[in-house]
This record gives C-alpha cells, structure tokens and sequence, in this order.
C-alpha cells in the first residue's frame, strides 16, 4: 500500500507525511475522534474530516489491490500475463481504467464471438483487420465448413468477433467515455400506461438533460421513477461515436474497411452503448448518492448538536385532539416520575381541568419547563399551556418529534419502559430531546429522523458509514458523562462499542458510579488499547482529580502537574485563577512527544473543563392565531424554524402542520450555490408566504429582503 500513500495526498492536497501518519495510526486501531483529537503532532494538525477522507481513500485502494490480485491471477491462468502488461495493471490507481485492461481476459458467458471463434472464424477476422486490398467475399469462401455453410455467415461470424475487439479495445473505450463524460444527456420518458398511476413522476414524463448538469436530486426522483416502473431512462449522446470509431479503426476505402465498418456500427450499438449507459448511470447515481449522503449528513450533524436545556425536571407532552395529549413528568436524570393525559382540545374540550392538572404536576414535581411535540394539535396545545397560570416561570419550547414513534415501538423503548404503551414512551422521547437532543437521537437509526432527501434510495452502506461517522464525531466532540450515558450514547464513544459500552453500564450497577478515570481500567475487557482511545471522551463530574471531567487525556495529566507544580499551586487552583494560567509559557513543556497543539489543547480545557460546545437554547414562537394552511394569506410574514436543508432549498415549519419551502433562488438577495451558505437546521427565520396550494398542502416562502 506504500504506493497508495503518494496518491492520497495527491488527491486530498496534503503531504505523505501526513497521509502516512494517519494510516499508520488507523492500522494500529486508532480511531478518527482519536487521531484528530490527541495525535495532532504525528498528523500535523489534521481534522477529522481530514483525517476520515485518508481512511476511506486507503479503504478504496485496498480493496482495488485485492481486485489487481484477482485480475493478475486471472490473467496468469490463461497464460496471457506479460511483463509489461503486469506493470500496466500493478500502476494503475483507476479501478474503471483496471476493469478495462481486464476486459479481453474476463472469463464471459458464450457470445457471437465466441460462437464464431469456435466456428473456426478467428483467422478470417484477423485477415479482415489487416484492410489489405483484396476480396474478402474470396477469403470467406476458403472458411466454409459444415457448420458455416454460406460466405455471407463466415463473414459475419467474423464481423462479430471484430465487433468484440473493438468493444474490449482500452483506447477505443476511453474515446467513447470522454464522449459521455461531455456530451452524454440522461433522457426519460413515462411507460404507456403508467400515466395516471405514476402521476408523482410527472415532471419526468418527457425529460432531457445534460448528464453532467443533471443535480442530484433531480437524478434521484428519475432513477426512483425508473426503478418503481414508471420511466424508461436512457443515457446515450448525440455524438456520432461510429464515426469517432472509425477514425481510430478504418484505415483506407477497401472490401475490408467496409466490413470493419459495419462491425464498427454493431460493436456500439449492442457492446459498448450499453456498456457505457450503465457505467455512467452507475458513475452518476453514484455521485448524486454522494451529495445526498452529505447533504443528510450535514443536517443530522447540525441536529444532534442542537442546543440542549440540559439537567432540569421537564413536562413533556406528546399532543392530540380526539385521544388527548400524553403528559409525563421527568427528573433532571430524564427518568420518568409521572404519566397521565388531559384532553382540552375537541371533542372533549376539558380545558378547565387540564388547565388544574398542569398546575398540580408542575408544583408537585418542581418543572422547569414544558415540551410540546411538534405534531398534531401541537400549536393548538402550545396556546392552551401559555393560558396555564404558573407560580414561576416556565419555558415552553416546541420540540421536533421526528422519529419519536419510530423510538416509542422500538425493542429499546419497550426495554426501557415495559409497563406502558408507545404514547408513554413517545411523551418521554419528546421531554428528553429537549434536555439532550444527541443523548435521545442517538438511540433512533439517523435514517428515522427524516433530514434528508432520497435516503431510502441511495447506497445503504454507504450512509450507514456516513451517518455513523457523524453520529460518532458529535458524541466524541461533545464528551460523555460516563456514570448517566446509556449503552447507546457511550458504544459511539471512540474505542467503545456496543459490548464494551453494555460492560460499563452493568459495572455501574453492580458497583456504582465511577469515582475516577482510571476506575474504568476496571470494566471487564477494558484493555490498554481501548481504554486509551475513550477515556479522554469520557467524563466524571465531581471527580478528585477535576482533570477526570475535562478532555484532558490521562496520558497528559503529569503536564499538567508538572504546570501546577512550576507555579506552586495545585491542579484546581489552575483551573480557577486566570492570572495563574496567564503565567504559564507553554512552550517550557514542549517535548518530543508533546507539541505547541497538544500544549494549546490543554490550557483552553484548563480555562473551561469539560465545556459543552453547543449553543445555548432559545425559546421560539409561532405567530399567534395562525394554526393551519387556511389562516396563511399571501404576503405574510411569519416566524419560522427550518426543519430540513435539501440542495435545492430548506424546508420551514411555521406552526401550520405542514413546512413550507424556500427554494434556494428565494433564500437570500444575492446567488447562493448551497442553501446551508444561509441557514442551518433549527435555526429561527422570518419567512414571507409567496404562494399557497390548500389541495395539495404545499406552502411556497420566501427570505428575501427580510435578513
């Protein structure tokens, strides 16, 4: 993989060093929260975006030398491997580039060439090849046999071995790919009959495009109408490819070239045609898979680091109409303390006693604030708590409950609440998101959440990976609190998962809470290793040594004491006293080991231990009266709060229980190319109502003119 090294920081733009650092760190069992965290000397610095690209180029490229094994040895059976036809396959960092020197040695199933070959029929294509002057109706005649009992049938057994030369001919492909890659248009139409049933796909019932110009999105919906039955897609050019052939093949005017000709025509239009629609309907499925997954990846990225209420006793209330809304009451730890419902919406209209009961359970268990579940009767019952008279002040806040029923039905929730039904559990899934929106949503498949666009449709692996990592990133940027975290929050953890993290959890029961860092060297299976790539992660308030609830790892703790001990103070002195710190010259503790970013990481930790990197919570209101799409009127403008983030727009909730949209060309005054250049999930917006269609529940919004 040496080799690999140089190309991975050609393509990333970054020196080998680097590249060769980070492999070498992934090979030895490092992770990427790890690696980008705590080996910023071996790696220079890089991020962990930096440092996950290098993971999934050497991924790539190891599993292209597994496919050069299996071609060279391919090759080497049929006793066709050259020297120089070795070195071509072993320097070649192109897996399309691999599959084409392959090509004419890939065991196929029987062809018209091979049927001809066996016919006896090779050498009077190699004649024909040659375009020498001559008759070739004369040269086919002396190859009947039996089995070939015309000239016309040698001739074309003959064609059809050309055509499979030039099909399999690397220069040739080359030319027809470079062709589609600037020319190729993707073109859909609707499959008779399917008009009325495939009515969604309408927009696609006689499309042209670009192919390179097609955006992901667009792609997305015309291979999902492909592939439900509705469209027959085609991706061909207008380009004469026969002609660009026949410069590379015909040479001259005689009987030969005109047989070559004609082979040229088959060999397109039944070989490579083909062949070259499903690679670049692969190649750019592929790409509009990419842009999804990142598009998804970014929005979830922003919605597990969504501001947390953090340790307070919530009311979390999970809202209906005709079956009532779901009330729970929960500690600061999220345990649940209390369930009940009220119904003050129709048909039963109990406002007055629901009205006493909210009362009584924010008095009897001490709330701090109310959450509402965005769904149904959410903003009827939001007005119907802000008429509640409290003895203090309560927050209300909406919460997002995408994916909260998804949870409620899980085999988690009814692990965790056995006694009670899935409008319990969905209430206690609301009232914790509010408090910690990434200790709840990790619990859930981030494909539940619903911030994405076509993620049932594109590369399940690889928005696994994708949404893994992210989900991995924001658990490891945020920190752990290792005596509350569930199983499922801590097997994110770097050097974790799930078994290790299930381990911590029975250690706790079985022994308490962890008092130090080192105590977690106690979790059965917790070896060097893991315990090195998680415990910076982990966190233990209240611990002795208050370094234990900071990202400061337990390798570097003796820098710290050596710090402390330079300045004759103790560890929590130097957390406390700014004038202390502001003292010390971190460059006195620079070893071979430790640097100026390791150095620089420490005293921002010392400055504010185990700080919390997300924004604070803001509270949010609709616009009052407007409930549904029948208050909007055109022209108004209203609060919203952007619930999802596509490459061709955002979508905005503004209390109407159904989002609008902005499109990307109504999101600012001036060109964006991306709508995240200008909002981010859960951000509060204004938005103006620009156009309204009450039958088919669509809200068109516009930002303009009101930054």
């Amino acid at each position: 993989m040496e080799k690999y090294i140089s190309e991975i920081a050609r393509i990333l733009q970054i020196s080998t060093v680097q590249v060769k650092a980070v492999v070498s760190l992934i090979t030895e069992g490092a992770t990427v929260p790890f690696i980008s965290r705590y080996r910023k000397e071996r790696t220079g610095g890089l991020d962990e975006v930096a440092v996950h690209e290098i993971g999934q180029w050497y991924k790539k490229f190891d599993e292209l030398e597994k496919r050069k094994t299996t071609v060279l040895e391919t090759i080497a059976e049929q006793g066709k491997l050259t020297d120089e036809l070795k070195r071509k396959i072993e320097n070649t960092f192109d897996p399309v580039e691999l599959e084409d020197i392959y090509l004419p040695y890939k065991p196929k199933r029987r062809t018209k060439a091979t049927v001809a070959k066996e016919l006896g029929l090779e050498p009077l294509a190699q004649l024909i090849m040659k375009q020498q002057s001559g008759d070739v109706e004369t040269w086919a005649a002396k190859f009947l046999t039996g089995q070939v009992d015309s000239v016309e049938m040698a001739l074309q057994g003959a064609r059809d071995i050309i055509a499979e030369w030039i099909s399999e001919n690397q220069q040739a492909r080359q030319k027809i790919r470079n062709m589609f890659n600037r020319e190729a248009f993707i073109t859909s139409k609707v499959i008779k009959g399917k008009e009325e049933e495939g009515i969604k796909f309408s927009d696609y019932f006689e499309f042209s495009e670009l192919l390179k110009k097609c955006p992901s999105h667009r792609m997305l919906a015309i291979r999902r109408g492909e592939a439900e039955g509705f469209l027959k897609v085609v991706v061909d050019t207008d380009v004469d490819c026969d002609e660009v052939l026949e410069n590379q093949f015909v040479k001259g005017y005689t009987h030969s070239s005109e047989q070559i000709r004609i082979a040229i025509k088959d060999s397109y239009k039944r070989l490579i045609q083909p062949s070259m629609e499903n690679e670049f309907k692969k190649l750019f499925k592929e790409k509009a898979d990419e842009e999804a997954i990142q598009v998804f990846a970014r929005n979830l990225r922003q919605l597990l680091l969504a501001s947390p209420l953090g340790q307070k006793r919530i009311l979390a209330i999970d809202p209906g109409f005709r079956t009532g809304c779901k009330i729970v009451c929960l500690n600061e730890q999220g345990d649940l303390l209390h369930n009940e419902a009220i119904y003050p919406h129709p048909p039963q209209n109990e406002k007055v006693l629901a009205s006493k009961k909210i009362q009584s359970l924010v008095n009897s268990y001490k709330i701090d604030a109310v959450a509402i579940g965005n769904g149904t009767a959410s903003r009827e019952t939001e007005s119907f708590i802000k008429t509640v008279r409290f003895e203090k002040d309560i927050q209300v806040f909406m919460v997002n409950e995408s994916g909260a029923s998804i949870y409620s039905a899980s085999a988690l929730a009814r692990e965790e609440f056995p006694q009670y039904d899935v409008t319990v559990r969905g209430a206690v899934s609301i009232g914790r998101r509010l408090m910690d929106p990434l200790a709840e949503l990790v619990k859930l498949d981030p494909k539940s959440i619903g911030v994405g666009q076509y993620q049932h449709d594109v590369d399940q692996g690889r928005l696994k990976e994708n949404l893994d990592f992210v989900v991995e990133s924001c658990v490891n940027t945020v920190g752990v609190n290792v005596n509350t975290a569930s199983m499922h929050l801590l097997a994110y953890v770097s050097g974790l998962g799930p078994k290790l993290a299930q381990n911590i959890v029975d250690y706790r029961k079985e022994n308490g809470s962890f008092g130090s860092r080192i105590e977690i060297k106690k979790v059965p299976r917790m070896g060097e290793k893991a315990f090195e790539q998680c415990a910076g992660f982990l966190r233990i308030p209240g611990a002795k040594n208050p370094l234990d609830n900071s990202a400061v790892h337990p390798e570097s703790y003796t820098i710290v004491d050596k710090m402390a001990k330079d300045l004759g103070c103790a560890v929590t002195d130097l957390i406390k006293e700014k004038e202390l710190r502001q003292k010390m010259k971190l460059e006195n503790y620079i070893t071979k080991e430790v640097g100026l970013p390791t150095l620089q990481d420490i005293f921002k930790e010392l400055e504010k231990p185990g700080r919390d990197p997300r924004t604070q919570i803001k509270v949010f209101e609709f616009a009052e009266g407007i409930h549904n799409i029948n208050d909007l009127q055109l022209g108004m403008v209203l609060p919203g709060i952007v619930t999802n983030i596509t490459n061709f727009g955002a979508f905005v909730d503004i209390g109407v229980h159904q989002d609008g949209l902005v499109h990307i060309s109504q999101m600012a005054d001036k060109y964006i190319s991306n709508p995240s250049e200008v909002v981010a999930l859960h951000q509060h917006v204004k938005v103006k109502v620009v156009e309204i269609d009450a039958t088919r529940k669509r809200i068109q919004l516009s930002m303009k003119g009101l930054s």
